[in-house]
This record gives C-alpha cells, sequence and structure tokens, in this order.
C-alpha cells in the first residue's frame, strides 16, 4: 500500500503504532497497523457484502473511518475492536435505503404468519436503531462497559483488563448502563405510542 513507509514490518506492537498515531497523528504508523488487520477486514466485508469489489472498497472507507475514529476512542485491543469497527461499518452500508431491494408485493402468496414474522422482523429493525440511539446516551464508562458485555460477550475480568477499571466499578457501570438502557428504551416506545 502507498500509505506506508518508514517503520519497517512488525518492529512495533499494536499498541506501540496505536500511541505514535494518537500522539503526532503519523499515517504511517496507522497504516502499517492496519495493514496488519486488511485481510481481517476484507473477510468481514465480503462476508456482509457478498461482492468482492464492493468488500475492498469497505476496506478503503473503514480505513478513512480510523482516522477519526482513533482520535476519539482509546484502544486497548485493536483487532477486535477494528472487527466490530468493521462490522457496524458494513451493517449501517446494508441498512442504508439505497440497499433496500423492494420486490413487487402479491396478497395472494402471502399467508398471515408469514405478514406476522415480516412485522416482528421490522419491529426488532425499529427496536434495534432505538437501542442503538439508546446506547450513545449513555456516559462513556456505561457505554464501554455495556458494549463490551454485551455485543462483545466480555467477561467482567476481561473488561476490567481491557478498561483498567475496578471489578466492582465495571460491575457498576453494567448494572447502571443496563438500567439506563431500559429507562431509555421505555421512553422512546411511549413517545411512539403518542
Amino acid at each position: 500500500m502507498a500509505f506506508i513507509k518508514n517503520i519497517s514490518p512488525n518492529s512495533l506492537t499494536d499498541k506501540e503504532l496505536l500511541t505514535i498515531y494518537s500522539e503526532s497523528g503519523d499515517m504511517s504508523a496507522l497504516g502499517e497497523l492496519y495493514q496488519r488487520y486488511m485481510d481481517l477486514v476484507y473477510g468481514v466485508c465480503l462476508k456482509y457484502y457478498k461482492e468482492p469489489e464492493r468488500a475492498k472498497d469497505g476496506v478503503m472507507l473503514i480505513f478513512e473511518e480510523l482516522v477519526t475514529k482513533l482520535k476519539k476512542h482509546e484502544v486497548e485491543n485493536f483487532k477486535p475492536w477494528l472487527h466490530q469497527v468493521a462490522r457496524n461499518h458494513c451493517l449501517m452500508q446494508l441498512r442504508t435505503p439505497k440497499n433496500l431491494k423492494t420486490v413487487e408485493f402479491k396478497p395472494e402468496i402471502v399467508q398471515s404468519e408469514e405478514n406476522l414474522h415480516l412485522n416482528g422482523v421490522l419491529e426488532r429493525e425499529e427496536n434495534l436503531t432505538k437501542l442503538e440511539n439508546c446506547l450513545e446516551t449513555l456516559p462513556k464508562e456505561q457505554k464501554e462497559t455495556v458494549k463490551l458485555f454485551y455485543l462483545q460477550g466480555k467477561c467482567y475480568n476481561e473488561i476490567v483488563e481491557i478498561t483498567g477499571q475496578e471489578w466492582n466499578q465495571v460491575r457498576s457501570f453494567i448494572q447502571n448502563g443496563r438500567r439506563n438502557l431500559k429507562l431509555c428504551m421505555e421512553k422512546a416506545m411511549t413517545e411512539d405510542e403518542n
């Protein structure tokens, strides 16, 4: 890749490259770090897009996202964090209206059970959107621990290691985050009914 220069491969750890990038904005450090995991990102994109060219485009777009995201987020374990970023990027791209395919509706071939199933799918999708919005309202520590616990399947001890927080503090963040999410979701549901 053309954006990689001056740093020999494998000479620095992921954490060291992250530190160089966060402190100096050195794109070559970010480029070397990203190149280590481009195959992983490509694989994630290909899994979701099912089109090699679109997956390649996704790899480049995700790199562009990293330029800004890594300035906002402190990342402890780059590889799993990057995997989640790639997954979220692909899912968000697939949810955009231009990617929604329409088909002709034929009432004679649709049974009521399928209607109920479709309504359930649409309702779940709407609830996921509300959940994502509510997640963004949480304080930083609650949001981070809730994502690690529920979305990435990390245990309390792993979260303690990743965040550097005390075990009881992690438990408190998760419990309070879950409670705040529940309250936010209930509020969103109430607003929809009105």
